[in-house]
């Protein structure tokens, strides 16, 4: 249970109330219905009855004290506002009277077939800060609890965050932070702040109702007055589903790392429709393969050859010696579940499906088969629907696709093979060492939390770099990744940012939950960093294994061009870092190297007709300096200073201090003719991410670095 709930609720009256609605065929709850299970986990909600007459609303203010507020209760009325069935500051008997009747006939002519149980009379709720909480069943990650501004505007405002529920204390105090009204939350002209532990509390118990109860799908408390004295939430929506989703199989993590070990580190291979005939797909992986220079056996499989590219071809996967670690499909989809159960029956434990033409072309039963073929064998699929895999440390090209082989510590996975391309041609062209490239295609098994679990602990693998399209189990990503990050980067791109159209929601909190807003969370929250687009994702992934992880948040700009200085000014604010106030014994120290027409403070401009040792001399000052954590360097094409010539300074003042166990990070913006172009890829493969004829993608790569080493607890 969250930590925060220090009692005990009593879920024996929620589920009571729940099945209750659910037998009678309802979604939604009435305000009585939600008043009672507010109060079963010690949610605030104001005094209030249920009146079915004028008389009954007249005693029920009486009661209460004036004045009160006024609401429909109606199955069928969830958007009470919407349907004049709200009036609130009701000061008298006679105006109760009159407000009980307009109630009714507005909801009347709003839903003629909506029932109408009556006017619910409630307590006026002391004034404060209106604020939306609630949950909302996500595909994805499950149940997520949503915190924001609240009232009529909620959906305008959009300013809301998200977490997993249930929520910690923690991750509640949190998202009181991650709005972009916190400041308001705090007390602003004057006014007092309102009880953060109180709020913070209200978030749990919402978040762990939600979480108790799989039948809720939403909740909505919107909207809570928040105040120095407390909390309570004015109106209450608790909406129902029948459709529990069913739990997904899960594998343990030492079941992924063995599975995961023998896909990636194989000692031999069968291709299941092995070819001699050039333009196939089967032998398209075999010449990879062969070419490729991998050390194991390689098996092939074809009923119809007696030998393939020069090895012994075999009839069936069964004929195969031993038990191959890895069998890869290039086979029509059509014949892929019979060839799967020989498959299991030969112990073989992966099998990588090539081919097209299941789920993604509507074959959803044909996949549905393969799937339960592997789970009832033991077998894990990488696929269908892809170009298959990469993995450099041991020389495997398992792929009909281009072969690539320089090794490094960047593991690339995909979801799409056009993506997957891209990334190659980038990989080529950049010189990025990789450890891996693997398509995930369908995902009907394998996905990335199985490949984050086994790059986290794979020694090849420095960061790791996704491009998806959804998350088929939002909850165990966010778990391998939580246990990844503090060991080495993790970058993803999730595609489909700006969903055409959600779908109707019955609540605010439904509404805001839409398109992108919960990815956005929860991912910052497990993490990751996320790239805006590709571009990005391939920098990302370029660029974070090369820089040292910084010590401090004091960034110094240093640069020849003071237009390049106002622009790498913008992109270090733009990309959440903090320029250094530079104090006076260090703008001092600068001024000493800078002619009296240059500026010292930050940015650092030493002008553009300085001589190569004006260059030396203050990287040299900002790199010896224990108060300045970073440089960005802004350098502008001169004569006087070449790019090369720029490069080889650089380059070489950063090694000798790494040598001397000073390393932070470098990064560079050169604006010149297209001699820059050379000067950067040198800079790169020395360690100081460099790029040409741009500003923001320096800063870019280093606020990567900087969100990463939060993340995983290193500043």
């Amino acid at each position: 249970m969250a930590d925060s709930i220090a009692f005990k609720p009593d879920k024996n009256n929620v589920d009571a109330i729940i099945k209750a609605a659910l037998a009678q065929g309802r979604t939604s709850l009435t305000a009585p219905e939600g008043k009672a299970i507010t109060d079963a986990y010690g949610i605030p909600t104001p005094g209030e009855a249920l009146a079915e007459s004028a008389d009954d609303a007249v005693a029920v203010a009486a009661r209460i004290g004036f004045p009160v507020a006024m609401k429909i209760v109606s199955p069928e009325i969830l958007h009470k506002t919407d349907a004049g069935g709200v009036q609130i500051g009701v000061g008298s008997a006679a105006e109760v009277r009159a407000a009980f009747t307009t109630i009714v006939s507005n909801a009347r002519a709003y839903d003629p077939n909506a029932q109408i149980l009556g006017v619910q009379v409630q307590q006026m709720v002391p004034a404060g800060t209106e604020i939306l909480i609630g949950t909302v069943t996500d595909p994805t990650f499950g149940k997520v609890v949503a915190f924001g501004l609240g009232g009529v505007l909620v959906e305008v405002l959009k300013d809301v965050t998200f977490r997993l529920a249930p929520a910690t204390k923690d991750d509640a105090l949190s998202m009181l932070d991650g709005i972009r009204a916190a400041e308001i939350l705090r007390g602003v002209r004057g006014g007092a702040a309102v009880d953060r532990d109180a709020l913070a509390d209200l978030v749990v118990r919402v978040s762990q109702l939600a979480a108790d109860f799989p039948n809720i799908a939403e909740v909505d408390l919107n909207p809570v007055f928040a105040s120095a004295s407390g909390v309570m939430a004015a109106d209450v929506r608790i909406l129902l589903t029948d459709e529990v989703p069913a739990p997904r199989r899960t594998y343990s993590r030492e079941e992924i790392l063995t599975s995961m070990r023998r896909l990636m580190e194989p000692r031999s291979v069968a291709v299941i429709g092995a070819s001699n005939e050039e333009g196939k797909i089967g032998n398209s992986v075999m010449r990879n393969l062969i070419d490729g220079g991998f050390a194991g056996e390689i098996y092939p499989v074809n009923p119809k050859a007696d030998d393939i590219l020069g090895r012994k071809a075999y009839k069936s996967v069964m004929d195969v010696p031993g038990e191959p670690d890895v069998a890869i499909f290039a086979i029509p989809a059509k014949f892929v579940a019979t060839a799967l159960t020989e498959v299991g029956r030969k112990n073989i434990p992966n099998a990588v499906l090539i081919p097209s033409g299941f789920a993604e072309t509507g074959e959803h039963e044909l996949q549905q088969q393969i799937v339960t073929i592997a789970e009832d064998s033991g077998i894990r699929l990488l696929g269908p629907n892809i170009y298959g895999y990469y993995s450099t440390w041991q020389d495997l090209c398992a792929t009909f696709c281009t072969p690539y082989d320089v090794k490094g510590g960047v593991a690339l996975t995909s979801q799409s093979g056009g993506i997957g391309m891209a990334i190659l041609g980038f990989a080529r062209t950049t010189r990025t060492g990789v450890s891996a490239i693997v398509g995930l295609g369908n995902k009907s098994d394998l996905d990335e939390d199985d490949l984050l679990t086994w790059f986290g602990e794979d020694d090849n693998t420095d960061c790791i770099a996704m491009h998806l399209e959804d998350l088929k189990d939002g909850r165990a990503f966010v778990e391998a990744a939580r246990a990844t990050v503090p060991k080495k980067p993790v970058v993803v791109l999730k595609a489909g940012r700006t969903a055409a159209g959600a779908k109707a929601a019955g609540s605010h909190t439904g509404a805001l939950a839409g398109d992108d807003a919960v990815y956005e969370d929860i991912l910052r929250q497990s993490g990751v960093i996320r790239a805006p687009g590709l571009s990005e994702m391939l920098e990302f992934a370029r660029g974070l294994p090369v820089l040292p992880t910084p010590k401090g948040d004091n960034v110094v700009i240093i640069t020849g061009a003071g237009g390049s200085g106002v622009l790498l000014s913008d992109a270090i604010v733009d990309n959440g870092l903090s320029l250094m106030e530079i104090p006076p014994d260090l703008d001092e120290a600068f001024r000493a190297f800078i002619p009296p027409f240059g500026a010292a403070g930050n940015p650092v401009d030493i002008t553009g007709g300085e001589p190569p040792s004006t260059y030396e001399a203050t990287i040299r000052l900002g790199l010896e300096d224990p108060r300045i954590h970073s440089l960005v360097l802004g350098y502008w094409h001169t004569i006087v200073t070449p790019p090369m010539v720029f490069a080889e300074l650089t380059a070489r003042v950063v090694a000798e201090f790494r040598e001397r166990g000073i390393e932070k990070p470098v990064v560079a913006s050169l604006a010149g003719d297209v001699e820059v172009e050379a000067a950067c890829q040198y800079l790169y493969e020395r360690g100081v991410v460099a790029y040409p004829y741009t500003t923001e993608k320096p800063v870019e790569v280093l606020g990567a670095k900087y969100r990463w080493a939060r993340a995983a607890g290193l500043l």
